[in-house]
């Protein structure tokens, strides 16, 4: 069996007043992040992650942010239209760790709706998302609470 690892960063500017959309879900919250499409910051970095795995670059590669057709695009298209070039190179996910790095809002009462939308998207088991939730301790632009930022790890293989 032939298995690939990919690791994803993506970072997101936060500011008051713009939706917070983290996993498929809004957050009810002052402050929201800050991007060409809904700027989901796990979304993004579980796609880089499950790309970089199978060696087909990165999403800004796939959607460009320089692309009006992209503007304020739901990040679940992207994830399902992720999921659907992978499994044309015969590739299927095995699982995928993610980190989210945040001072606000508390993340960890989300983590079960994050990881059902996340499921449901990509056509897995709850089971095959891990999402985990810490801070930088208020050091760092994450700690002045400028932005959020997530560490993805994805496990795919050939199906």
């Amino acid at each position: 069996m032939k298995i690939r690892v990919g690791q994803g960063y993506d970072v997101h500017r936060q500011g008051k007043g713009e939706e917070l959309w983290l996993g498929g879900i809004k957050f009810e919250h002052t402050h929201g992040l800050i991007g060409h499409s809904d700027a989901d910051v796990l979304i993004h970095a579980i796609c880089d992650a499950i790309l970089g795995a199978a060696n087909m670059r990165d999403i800004g590669f796939h959607f460009a942010d320089t692309d009006p057709q992209y503007k304020g695009i739901d990040s679940k298209i992207l994830l399902k239209d992720v999921m659907e070039l992978v499994r044309k190179e015969g590739w299927e996910l095995g699982n995928i760790d993610c980190t989210i790095v945040a001072e606000k809002p508390k993340i960890n009462p989300h983590i079960p709706a994050m990881k059902n939308c996340l499921a449901d998207v990509m056509s897995v088991d709850e089971d095959d998302i891990s999402i985990k939730a810490t801070t930088s301790e208020r050091m760092g632009f994450v700690g002045r609470e400028e932005g959020m930022a997530v560490h993805a790890v994805a496990l795919i293989q050939k199906a």
